[in-house]
C-alpha cells in the first residue's frame, strides 16, 4: 500500500480535484437547476457509477500492465504525469464557458441516472484522467489493483460528496458562475496550476515507487 506520506498528498490533490468545476459538476449543477434536486441527486448517482466503471476498468489494466513489464508501468506514469501537465494548460488557455439556460427540460430522475451513468462511462477523458492520476500513488510492489481500486474509489467518493453540495447550492452557484466572467477565469486558472503543479511533482519525485 502507498505510505502516508503518499496517501496524504494523494488525499490532498482527490480533495483539490475534486472540489474544482468542471464538466462533472456543471452537468450535475445543469440537471439540478432544470429538474430540481432529485434529477440533481440521480445525475450524481449516475456519474459515480460511471467513474466506478472506469476506476474498475483502469485497475485491471494496470494491474495486467504491470505483471507483464515493471518498465512499461514507470513509463505509464510519466506519461500520465505529462498527460496531467497538458490538462493543466489546455485548462489555463480554453475558452471561457457559461452554464446555458437553454430550453432544457424536466427528464425524471430515472432518466437522469441514467443519462448520468451513460455520459461518465462514455467519456474518454474520464478514463484517461484516471490513468494518468492514480497510477502517480501506487505501490507497484504491492497489490496494485487493491491499490487503485481503493484510491479510485475515494476519489469518486469525494466527487460524489462535492456534487451533492452543488445540488444544494445549485441555485446561487449557477448563478454566481453566469453572471461572473471573473469568477470562471480564476476557476480555469486554479485547476490548470493545480494539474500542472500535481504533474510536474510526481514526474520529479517520482511517488509512488517504493
Amino acid at each position: 500500500m502507498p505510505d502516508l506520506t503518499t496517501l496524504g498528498l494523494f488525499m490532498s490533490a482527490a480533495f483539490v480535484l475534486a472540489i474544482t468545476p468542471g464538466p462533472g459538476i456543471f452537468y450535475v449543477m445543469t440537471r439540478s437547476l432544470k429538474g430540481g434536486r432529485p434529477e440533481g441527486f440521480a445525475s450524481a448517482m449516475g456519474t459515480s457509477v460511471g467513474g466506478l466503471f472506469h476506476v474498475v476498468a483502469a485497475a485491471l489494466g494496470v494491474s495486467v500492465l504491470l505483471a507483464t513489464s515493471a518498465i512499461a508501468f514507470s513509463l505509464m506514469k510519466y506519461l500520465g504525469a505529462a498527460y496531467l501537465v497538458f490538462l493543466g494548460i489546455k485548462t489555463i488557455l480554453s475558452q471561457d464557458t457559461v452554464i446555458s439556460e437553454d430550453a432544457s427540460t424536466v427528464v425524471g430522475y430515472r432518466k437522469a441516472f441514467f443519462q448520468g451513468v451513460a455520459v461518465e462511462i462514455l467519456n474518454p477523458k474520464t478514463a484517461l484522467f484516471f490513468l494518468a492520476f492514480i497510477p502517480q500513488f501506487v505501490n507497484p510492489s504491492g497489490i496494485v489493483f487493491i491499490q487503485f481500486l481503493l484510491l479510485g474509489t475515494t476519489s469518486v467518493v469525494l466527487n460524489t460528496l462535492v456534487d451533492l453540495i452543488v445540488i444544494a447550492l445549485a441555485g446561487p452557484i449557477g448563478q454566481k458562475l453566469r453572471t461572473s466572467p471573473k469568477l470562471r477565469k480564476r476557476q480555469r486558472i486554479t485547476t490548470g496550476v493545480g494539474l500542472i503543479s500535481l504533474g510536474g511533482y510526481v514526474a520529479l519525485s517520482g511517488t509512488g515507487e517504493s
